[in-house]
Parts: C-alpha cells; sequence; structure tokens
C-alpha cells in the first residue's frame, strides 16, 4: 500500500490501495473524507479554523474553511459522488491548557471543521478530537478506516 504524506497546512488525495498519513496533530484537525464506492480518498491538515482572520495568507489549506472546501472539489474532480462523500476527523486538542472563557484554537478549529462540512452535505461518521494530546493519523482509502495514534493514549480505529 502506498503511503502518502500530507503536511500541515496540506491535503492529498488518493485511490485505493492508497493510506494518507498527517503527523503530530496537536490543535490542528485531520479531515478525511472518503467515497467508499469508488475508493476515492482525501486528507487535509488543518492549522486555523477561518481564512477571514489572516486575508494576506496565502495557502487556503492552512484554513477550515477554504481547505476543507479544496479537499471536497479535488475527490470531486476525481470521480466522488458528493452524496456518497462522508468524513471522519481528528485532532482539535487542548495543547497548552487555556483555561479562559473563550475557546481554544483546538476546540474552534473542530467547531470550524464541523460547521463547514454540515455545509457541504457531508456526514461525519466518526471523531476522535479535543482532550489535550496529540495524534498522528493514517486514513485507508480501501476501507475508510481511520488509525489514530498517540503516545499518551495508544492507538485506536475509528
Amino acid at each position: 500500500m502506498e503511503k502518502i504524506i500530507v503536511g500541515i497546512s496540506d491535503m492529498k488525495t488518493c485511490q485505493a490501495p492508497g493510506e494518507l498519513v498527517t503527523y503530530a496533530l496537536g490543535s490542528c484537525v485531520g479531515i478525511c473524507m472518503i467515497d467508499t464506492v469508488t475508493k476515492i480518498a482525501g486528507m487535509a491538515h488543518i492549522m486555523l479554523p477561518d481564512s477571514k482572520a489572516i486575508q494576506s495568507d496565502q495557502n487556503k489549506m492552512k484554513f477550515a474553511d477554504t481547505g476543507i472546501d479544496l479537499l471536497y472539489n479535488e475527490l470531486i474532480k476525481g470521480g466522488a459522488v458528493p452524496s456518497r462523500l462522508t468524513a471522519k476527523i481528528a485532532g482539535g486538542a487542548n495543547m497548552f491548557g487555556a483555561t479562559s472563557n473563550t475557546m481554544s484554537i483546538g476546540d474552534r478549529n473542530v467547531e470550524a471543521t464541523k460547521k463547514q462540512l454540515a455545509k457541504l452535505g457531508v456526514p461525519i461518521i466518526a471523531e476522535d478530537t479535543g482532550l489535550n494530546y496529540g495524534r498522528t493519523i493514517k486514513f485507508n482509502s480501501e476501507d475508510g478506516s481511520l488509525l489514530v495514534m498517540s503516545s499518551l493514549k495508544g492507538n485506536k480505529t475509528i
């Protein structure tokens, strides 16, 4: 199985039997989408919730609102059927113990991710988000399984 690395503020797609991997999700969120019929899968690694906050930043993959749209459009262009797309998400941790009344960046990233996926009509069928630990994820384009790995919490497949 080909392993495809997705960097920070990056996005990649593949067709089975590829595996998409991103490392060290802290407050960032990994968004995985798949059409299980065509077995076209994609992963985005977003850092921030909203591109409007930093309009001069040209990397649209950095933000949930623009990055998820780019991933969705790339999957459709590759042959995925919009009504068959599903998503799994991981990350969005509170890595620095924010205790103020405002949400941590991780919480805001998860909220923005959910909002954008809902806007596109892509259901989230599994998630491993929040808390206070980092994650590495591997998304299998053959069966849509998402392996979530953490040195603090062990490994689990969602």
